[in-house]
């Protein structure tokens, strides 16, 4: 190593910073200064080899092209490890140098990633990527108005070819389809949207669930249900924003979030859990909100923070009460399921509570625990440039579920479900999904089954 790579610090630069409301966070001078520590702090540790493509790329720049000069590392190869990053957030989780537990080196490397991606889109106009991407309840409008064309076209090749080209969309991902119906209008059908404030929890059921896949929802409102919680769902909610901020679009997410915030806090006010379906959604509303919006929004977003909790995390919380229901009716063939811990769970640090909520089903074994990123992340595996990556770093995690040997699989986020289902052969279920099953004596081989 050179001489004067040893001088980088590891202590933080007077450029640090996380937070987008310091006028220093735009600062690319400062931000330089912070990814060369950085670098030179990951260059010396390297415990996150195994996760995404960015620490290998790095630890390649530095070591076959600059003799472990840190300082040496170009712009280009700097944003080669920007781009591949895809938020799964494993190596904060496996960070010994975190600002999260009071580190003097005060690392986030997810966060500087953020910061780079918003400083580098500051000031430019959406491209139609991002357009459409970023906004996943504006184009979920456009589909449900095509009559069910849109999940036609999803599957015809030309159209396919021709989105990839126009959107950057992979011709060969799986997309999943739209609803004919959404999410909160059927809740407020069945009676779960009132006109008032109020219950026990409130679900925020994500995008996904509300445009894709509304049986999730249902399955958790039974499940709540069948536990004597009185469950809400308030119609209307947005994208949590975790797709644009992944893009660096701060001013998308920051609208998004206000509008959650009208709605979900005056249930919060009224003494109401906030349920998430999908770990991603949890984790923004818990850890980045409060860091990213601005103004009254920021302290309205940290009094919505203690309130949030993944909907697993509850029902486990409810299993000394005498209103715990554990008369199942039904367990998977074979008695075995698989589980995938999702990352974005993992970094929340609330464990496995969907796995141990299958436990309570009598005859039910889980056979495996993969804690193996799935690689599809956000809209990372969507991507061009990041579909064929994101089955690569699956691997580990694909194998794993596989010799389980299980019939059934399970998975607390609906998008790595997606990703097994492609890759894997096999779609996993959410917990509240095998739950509902049990409870209804449907057994748990195949994916649907009715609602409450």
């Amino acid at each position: 190593m050179s001489t004067d790579a040893k001088n980088i610090s590891y202590q933080p630069t007077a450029g640090l910073s996380y937070d987008p409301a310091e006028p220093i966070y735009w600062d690319p001078a400062a931000l330089a200064g912070e990814v060369q520590r950085t670098f030179e702090v990951c260059h010396g540790c390297r415990l996150c080899f195994k996760y995404c493509d960015s620490f290998p790329l790095l630890f390649k720049a530095i070591d076959e092209r600059h003799d472990g000069d840190v300082k040496q590392v170009t712009a280009a190869e700097t944003q080669q490890v920007m781009d591949a990053c895809f938020q799964c957030k494993l190596c904060d989780v496996q960070c010994p140098y975190t600002q999260r537990d009071g580190h003097p080196f005060q690392l986030d490397f997810p966060k500087l990633v953020h910061r780079a991606r918003g400083v580098a889109r500051r000031g430019q106009g959406k491209t139609l990527r991002m357009r459409v991407l970023n906004d996943p309840d504006g184009a979920a409008r456009l589909a449900r108005a095509s009559f069910g064309v849109a999940n036609a076209m999803n599957r015809v090749r030309p159209f396919r070819v021709l989105m990839e080209k126009a959107v950057g969309i992979h011709r060969d991902k799986l997309l999943p389809d739209f609803a004919a119906e959404p999410f909160d209008a059927w809740a407020a059908r069945e009676g779960y949207v009132r006109p008032e404030p109020g219950g026990e929890v409130v679900l925020f059921q994500t995008c996904f669930v509300q445009h894709n896949e509304p049986q999730i929802g249902k399955d958790a409102l039974f499940v709540l249900q069948q536990n004597g919680v009185d469950a809400r769902v308030v119609a209307g909610l947005r994208c949590c924003g975790m797709p644009a901020w992944e893009q660096g679009d701060l001013a998308s997410l920051r609208a998004q979030a206000h509008h959650d915030l009208d709605l979900l806090l005056p249930f919060v006010e009224r003494g109401a859990k906030v349920l998430v379906v999908n770990p991603t959604c949890s984790l923004m509303m818990r850890r980045e909100w409060p860091h990213l919006l601005e103004g009254p929004d920021r302290a309205r977003a940290e009094a919505l923070a203690p309130a949030v909790q993944d909907v697993s995390e509850f029902l486990w919380s409810l299993r000394e009460q005498p209103r715990f229901n554990t008369q199942f009716k039904s367990a998977p063939p074979g008695g075995k399921v698989a589980y995938h811990a999702p990352c974005h769970l993992r970094a929340q640090a609330v464990g496995f509570k969907g796995r141990d909520l299958l436990r309570k089903i009598p005859g039910l074994q889980v056979s495996a625990t993969v804690m193996e990123c799935c690689g599809h992340d956000g809209t990372y595996a969507m991507s061009v440039e990041g579909f064929g990556p994101s089955q690569r770093i699956g691997q580990k995690a694909f194998a794993g579920m596989q010799a389980a040997e299980a019939e059934t699989w399970a998975t607390d986020c609906p998008l790595a479900a997606l990703q097994f289902q492609q890759h894997a052969g096999k779609k996993p279920l959410h917990p509240v999904s095998l739950l509902a099953r049990a409870y209804r004596g449907e057994g748990f081989g195949t994916a649907g089954g009715e609602g409450p």
